[in-house]
């Protein structure tokens, strides 16, 4: 039976165009596999705290040496490691927020980013793992527009989610977001809505693919 990590992170929780994609991808999932388990957290809803110092260097103090201010600091680090490494896909969603990613995904991968265990490992316990991130944006940062370059979403989490933790990371980039609400971009309707069918359709046809190689 598999196992779906599924991470909301948009603050906009009832027109959001990166919870719009990943309620696709795990309708399809479901519909697929309806005796799978699916692991919920929405961290705008449920923000997880900051990663602190008890926390940080529980992680690398034996459960036995741990002092009782670690061992409590240390049981939701613990229950968030679980959660990726019990699942057999994560999806993330996350939109850009000033070009960068929302902290409520930060304060995540901060507890999630484990070294010696899931990071900076010869074998990260995470590691092969199939990643989807659902990354949303006003604009395009596509080659030739006059903001490449400057989307720092899914360059850090390349490096953070692929490199760091080892997962096989896909990116699905539904773009143009603000083009329905802004009037300077009233042109560029029909590019958004090309790009958030495409975005729907991807996150479908991923799902479906995924599944079938885990059955394989």
């Amino acid at each position: 039976m598999a196992t779906l990590l599924h991470i909301d992170t948009s603050l906009n929780r009832e027109n959001s165009h990166s919870r719009a994609v990943t309620a696709a991808f795990r309708e399809a999932w479901e519909n697929e596999h309806k005796q799978s388990t699916v692991i919920y957290r929405d961290l705008d809803a449920e923000p997880i705290p900051h990663l602190q110092a008890a926390a940080y260097y529980a992680g690398y103090t034996p459960a036995t040496d741990q002092s009782p201010e670690e061992r409590a600091a240390f049981a939701l680090r613990a229950k968030l490691i679980e959660e990726a490494e019990a699942a057999d896909v994560i999806l993330l969603g996350a939109p850009m927020y000033n070009y960068s990613i929302p902290s409520t995904l930060k304060a995540w991968l901060d507890h999630v980013f484990a070294v010696g265990r899931t990071a900076m490992t010869e074998n990260p316990s995470l590691g092969g793992k199939p990643a989807v991130v659902v990354t949303s944006r006003g604009g395009s940062y596509q080659q030739g527009t006059p903001q490449h370059g400057n989307d720092y979403v899914q360059s850090y989490l390349h490096q953070a989610l692929g490199t760091g933790l080892g997962l096989d990371v896909t990116f699905i980039v539904p773009e143009l977001t603000l083009a329905p609400t802004v009037p300077a971009m009233a042109d560029l309707v029909p590019l958004f809505e090309a790009s958030r069918t495409e975005a729907l359709t991807a996150a479908e046809t991923h799902a479906k693919e995924l599944l079938m190689r885990l059955a394989a």
